[in-house]
């Protein structure tokens, strides 16, 4: 079946309970493998958050059909943006002992905006920090770099980096280091092999536009530099030279969005936090993506509602 007809003919239409219709209790033997992705846990020195990130881990583990290896979506604790030393270490704390004690999976990690410490501080002591920016997260996680590719099967992951400091704030996009490696990467992957491309905030998404609950005055929809990359044209202008791109995931909105464009199928998975830790966002319940990926490039969603 040609690719791109069958994402055409699969896009799942957002909802608050699962979203996918595809039966996940039997594995295709050896023409498939599965992936959680769980993004948004935003864990913190709580019972509740704690409990919850216990669950969700557990959860995923513990699946009758086996997952292969786990994706993290970013934004793994509750907030490194203006938080003390103190603060920030006591989440790392909590995220590396549940994850010790729950996670016997392999992990790759995206880096999330809250995961970056120091950007909403003004403190010149703070900047000139080693543990400044992303070189924290990096350390937690032991990622050798913010932007990395791996390979599973006839599949190739490519991790992006998407969130950056933006005068006290941040913004969605790739820099130009990064853009200049992701065009190699592409480049230089033989064209048999399937792409999945994974950022912490969309490329593109529907639901970037529905994290804003007011339109503007006019009428015009309203959507955030840091919700939605302001470079998307770029990279889509960019993806449409590879065929061989099937899908890009993302976490970020604590939405859930399927969107298909160009041929591409983009993603957006919800958060493990749900409403950080306070109930459903938006309707949406704290929930983790289970995706399979087929040898031939096929994908398939399914929302798990792990609570």
């Amino acid at each position: 079946m040609d690719r791109r007809k069958f994402l055409q003919n699969s896009s799942l239409v957002a909802t608050a309970v699962t979203l996918s219709p595809f039966d996940f209790s039997a594995k295709t033997k050896s023409s498939s493998f599965r992936v959680g992705f769980l993004s948004d846990t935003h864990v913190k020195p709580t019972d509740i958050a704690e409990t919850g990130m216990r669950n969700a881990f557990r959860h995923v583990n513990q699946l009758e059909s086996k997952v292969d290896f786990i994706i993290n979506g970013g934004d793994s604790i509750m907030d490194a943006l203006k938080a003390s030393k103190e603060k920030v270490q006591a989440q790392w704390d909590v995220w590396n002992k549940v994850l010790n004690d729950e996670n016997k999976l392999p992990i790759y990690h995206c880096i999330g905006n809250h995961d970056a410490w120091g950007w909403q501080m003004t403190e010149l002591e703070v900047k000139n920090d080693p543990l400044y920016d992303k070189q924290w997260v990096l350390k937690q996680h032991k990622m050798k770099n913010r932007f990395y590719s791996f390979e599973y099967n006839n599949w190739k992951f490519i991790i992006l980096d998407s969130a950056h400091e933006n005068n006290g704030g941040y913004i969605a996009r790739i820099d130009e280091e990064q853009f200049a490696w992701l065009e190699n990467e592409l480049k230089t992957t033989d064209s048999s092999k399937h792409i999945c491309i994974v950022s912490h905030i969309p490329i593109v998404s529907f639901c970037s536009a529905m994290f804003v609950d007011k339109n503007e005055p006019n009428g015009d929809w309203k959507i955030s530099r840091a919700l939605l990359h302001v470079d998307s044209r770029r990279l889509i202008d960019l993806f449409k030279n590879y065929s061989n791109i099937v899908c890009c995931l993302s976490g970020h909105i604590h939405l859930q969005d399927s969107v298909e464009y160009f041929g591409i199928q983009y993603y957006c998975n919800g958060a493990v936090s749900g409403d950080w830790w306070g109930g459903p966002f938006k309707g949406f319940a704290p929930a983790y993506a289970l995706f399979e990926f087929f040898n031939d490039g096929n994908v398939k969603r399914q929302i798990i509602n792990y609570a």
